[in-house]
């Protein structure tokens, strides 16, 4: 049988390639002992200023392990970032290109004497063939999931496919209840002798044959049921010589349908299913990309006790502990890879990206949590082209051709057209729309999305992402957008909640992002090197109040929650204070007394509040359950609760106000720039490159936005008019006639 073995501890580091590109023989002195997870950016992935180290580093470990002469060894890596190297006793014997999905490496042929030497290349370096490429997190380098040694018969389950382990499960619920479950196994190195033996729910059938399938019927099944009863039926594969096992397999799986109706949304087991819930990114404060199962647990239990019960697992593989763990609490999930931001028209990354889409679907096949495939995410940020269409309808044909039973789908920038053709590629699609924290207004939501619906019926609209920086510390009497604070995010989120909840024909809507997360590349808010658009802190320790929105939105756990804790002082002798509670009446006392009982859902806001001189104590209650804080009357602001001097915060000056004009109407020269060209081919030129530099400086002051090279990177797709229409009306109307001009004077080549 096979024996798997963790071997994640005493491996030797070093940070940086090896002199003259040699591999090395054995671990130098000065070479670092880590254990796995392991990276070697944990604290400069996370610190700003998009600096932190991007090379190829190294690792070694001697692994003993000796083999019978019927045995056959292999070494197992769960993910390594971006792309890696093996050697075996100094020799090349495998590279991979993707950093978050499992591969193994054949080992047997380089055991000697009990032993193998192995040295591994982590690079996670901007590679021409390699996604991702560009993207707002960072890609943080090393082998920050586990390593296995595994011992198999040299007849055995296939494991030389893509990751998958040789066995797929596909169950099949029927219009009449029942359900059959069809098992495919596939074996290396059998012989016409060998039988393979299925087991589902306590029956059994042997098969003879290398590729062996099996179907099972269950009249009276017990079907995975999402949030309400995730259910999981185990099936298992032996292979058998001479009747006796040699080899075993095994997946758990649930037994469901699902729908997506244009009109009613998502539907799980013939019942409409609203889809409500977060996007995730893997990474945790000071510890990067390289977390264990405990960390993984406690998201999923964060995600669960807000009452989401879907979860789009952006923008790569996540881990197969994730999975599993979506599987067991009933989270419905989107799956994609990181075909992201930046598409690379070359034979090299197309290749990257099948063979990652590949990876994703075969070695994620048996987790009945996914319910769809994403082939891309943002990816016209560059620009659209045939040769890109044409990649995404390779991915499209190839998540059908490996999986039918699944849907595929992909998240769309806010200007991609609504009559795009991209919109019709999937079989379900997603809009990432910030209108109210990048643009426009948080009112703007609705009406797009009952546009979009108006001209595209027959669609099935979700909404991938949408959010608003929320820092913890900053507060404000009177929250505006893009001040940071963590008022403004939850009243952002309180009218998301109401423009979903009038919109059934939505099949999804994932706020971005469950967590905070790393991104070298920001500097917001007086927070560098961090995505603050999280629900909770990125160390997971602090729930912001927006948290707490959704928990009495979506979650049946009683609770009271009254807002505002943090901003502790406060100028006035009265103040409003808001609670968040999923019960139906919610009674303020302040000072001990009873101020005033208000019913209501989610929202109860207390207007008039007196605040005593010094300390005043505020509590809410609903029955048994309460919540209290202390607040403290002042004569002044808090200058904490702002963002401080250069933090991102706007002075009050419109930087563009003072700008002048000939006119009122666009200006258009033939052979000059337009508002029509895009920036990239503006800053190809001297002069447009030295305007466009000046114009991004003068608007991320008058935006309240620091915007740096890796969002000017992003933004080089985009026309001059499309950066207009996502200003909004922030910008004075004079502005647009006013850069019209300037271009009309900046010659094309």
């Amino acid at each position: 049988m096979r024996k798997i073995t963790l071997v994640n501890d005493g491996w030797s580091f070093h940070k940086g390639p090896m002199k003259r590109g040699k591999v090395p023989s054995r671990p130098k002195k000065d070479w670092e002992t880590v254990n796995l997870p392991h990276t070697w950016n944990a604290l400069d992935g996370q610190d700003g200023g998009m600096d932190y180290y991007r090379n190829a580093c190294w690792y070694m470990k001697t692994i003993h392990v000796s083999p019978a002469p019927e045995e056959e060894v292999y070494v197992e890596f769960e993910g390594v970032s971006l792309s890696c190297e093996v050697y075996a006793n100094g020799v090349f014997v495998a590279r991979h290109t993707g950093g978050f999905s499992t591969f193994r490496v054949y080992l047997t042929p380089h055991v000697k004497r009990g032993k193998v030497k192995l040295a591994v290349m982590a690079d996670n370096r901007d590679q021409a063939d390699v996604y991702p490429r560009t993207a707002d997190f960072t890609f943080f380098g090393g082998i920050y999931r586990n390593v296995k040694l595994i011992v198999v018969p040299k007849r055995h389950f296939d494991l030389d496919y893509y990751g998958n382990q040789g066995f797929y499960v596909t169950p099949t619920l029927h219009e009449d209840g029942t359900a059959t479950v069809r098992l495919n196994a596939y074996c290396t190195g059998t012989t016409i002798i060998d039988t393979v033996r299925f087991t589902v729910n306590g029956e059994t059938q042997e098969v003879t044959h290398r590729k062996a399938e099996a179907v099972f019927r269950i009249e009276k099944p017990h079907l995975w049921d999402g949030r309400n009863d995730p259910y999981l039926y185990t099936a298992k594969a032996e292979l058998l010589s001479g009747g006796i096992p040699i080899d075993e397999v095994s997946a758990r799986f649930g037994i469901r349908s699902f729908r997506v109706d244009p009109e009613k949304g998502f539907f799980l087991n013939g019942r409409p299913y609203p889809l409500h819930g977060v996007s995730r990114h893997q990474d945790r404060e000071n510890m990067g990309w390289a977390i264990t199962e405990k960390e993984h647990q406690e998201d999923m239990e964060l995600i669960a006790e807000i009452g989401a019960n879907t979860i789009r697992l952006a923008h790569y593989q996540h881990a197969q502990a994730f999975y599993d763990l979506c599987d067991e609490y009933g989270m419905i999930v989107w799956a994609e890879i990181p075909f992201i931001s930046t598409f690379s028209d070359s034979a090299g990354a197309r290749a990257n990206t099948v063979m990652q889409m590949k990876e994703l679907v075969v070695q994620n096949y048996n987790h009945p949590s996914i319910v769809c495939w994403g082939i891309a995410n943002e990816i016209t940020i560059g620009g659209a082209s045939d040769a890109l269409l044409d990649n995404l309808k390779a991915l499209n044909d190839l998540c059908h051709h490996i999986d039918s039973t699944r849907l595929t789908t992909m998240a769309n920038l806010t200007m991609v057209e609504m009559d795009s053709p991209l919109n019709r590629l999937t079989d379900i699609v997603s809009y990432n729309h910030y209108f109210g924290w990048y643009m426009g207004s948080v009112a703007d939501n609705g009406p797009w999305l009952d546009e979009f619906h108006r001209l595209n019926p027959d669609i099935c609209l979700g909404i991938s992402e949408y959010g608003a920086e929320g820092i913890p510390q900053y507060h404000s009497a009177e929250p505006k957008m893009q001040d940071y604070t963590e008022d403004y995010q939850a009243y952002y989120h309180e009218e998301m909640v109401k423009t979903f909840a009038a919109r059934p024909y939505l099949w999804s809507t994932h706020v971005w992002n469950m967590f905070d997360f790393g991104s070298d590349m920001r500097d917001e808010g007086g927070v560098k090197g961090r995505n603050n658009k999280g629900l909770v802190t990125y160390d997971r320790k602090l729930k912001k109040d927006a948290f707490y929105l959704y928990k009495a939105a979506w979650s049946d756990e009683p609770f009271v929650h009254l807002c505002g804790s943090r901003y502790r002082d406060r100028v006035g002798d009265t103040t409003t204070i808001k609670v968040y509670s999923n019960q139906k009446t919610v009674t303020l006392y302040v000072g001990g007394e009873e101020f005033a009982k208000l019913d209501g859902e989610q929202v109860f806001v207390f207007t008039q509040v007196p605040l005593a001189e010094g300390e005043t104590v505020i509590e809410a209650k609903s029955s048994e359950l309460t919540d209290a804080m202390t607040l403290c009357k002042v004569e002044v602001p808090n200058p904490a609760y702002s963002v401080p001097e250069g933090g991102g915060k706007n002075d009050g000056k419109n930087w563009f106000d003072d700008l002048t004009t000939e006119g009122t109407e666009i200006v258009v020269r033939e052979g000059y720039f337009t508002l029509d060209d895009k920036i990239g081919d503006i800053m190809k030129t001297p002069d447009g490159e030295k305007f466009v530099s000046e114009m991004i400086a003068m608007a991320g002051k008058a935006l309240n936005m620091n915007i740096n090279k890796g969002m000017l990177n992003m933004a080089k797709g985009f026309t001059v008019s499309k950066v207009f229409d996502m200003a909004g009306s922030r910008l004075p109307a004079n502005t647009k006639v006013w850069v019209s001009e300037q271009l009309s004077q900046i010659k094309k080549p």
